[in-house]
């Protein structure tokens, strides 16, 4: 067993003890709404955004861009679990920034070990296989952060399994202080109607 999975299971131990009334928590969200945001180890959306236990549902992707399955969970989330009002946050310092398609594509052929960055740019340091695969795939990458969280907001308003009168919120979260920062274009694309 790997350090990792003891640390894990040592605090999941500790969680478990003082589980309390947590077992008992319907599985509607209590606050009736969303968070699309980044996978980024740095975001803590329930610090971020004041929540607890039940309070809301929390989609989580490279980017927190509004993917296929992004938009999955968060129709369900409404659908059958009656959210109300939906949240994308990106951040600043984003890593889906610092590359784009064609270098992800070009990274995964040459080997699928882990990259290495540094001022010119992302490298491949491992030794093959590597996969075409990758460039079938739109990793969904970042040139411009509120441009992004506009696009996003935007391709959740238009899809056609969302309702029109669910309003979607644009923010960027700041790294450096813990603020969410409105993205004015964004939230006036995802107003109901």
């Amino acid at each position: 067993m790997s350090k990792i999975v003891k640390e894990v299971l040592a605090a999941n131990q500790g969680y478990a003890a003082d589980f309390g009334d947590k077992g008992s928590l319907p599985m509607p969200p209590g606050r009736k709404f969303a968070i699309l945001t980044c996978m980024d180890a740095r975001l803590d959306p329930a610090k971020y955004a004041g929540l607890t236990e039940g309070d809301a549902h929390v989609v989580r992707n490279a980017g927190g861009r509004a993917s296929d399955d992004a938009i999955r969970s968060l129709v369900i989330s409404h659908k059958l679990l009656g959210t109300r009002e939906w949240f994308v946050i990106h951040h600043t310092d984003c890593g889906m920034e610092t590359f784009t398609n064609d270098v992800m594509a070009g990274l995964l052929s040459s080997s699928l070990e882990t990259a290495t960055v540094d001022a010119s740019g992302w490298h491949d340091i491992g030794e093959g296989p590597g996969s075409p695969e990758g460039r079938y795939i739109n990793w969904l990458t970042i040139a411009d952060n509120a441009a992004s969280v506009v696009e996003d907001v935007t391709r959740i308003k238009a899809h056609p399994l969302v309702p029109a009168y669910i309003p979607v919120y644009g923010y960027i979260y700041d790294c450096k202080t813990g603020r969410l920062i409105e993205v004015p274009e964004a939230t006036t694309a995802g107003a109901p109607t």
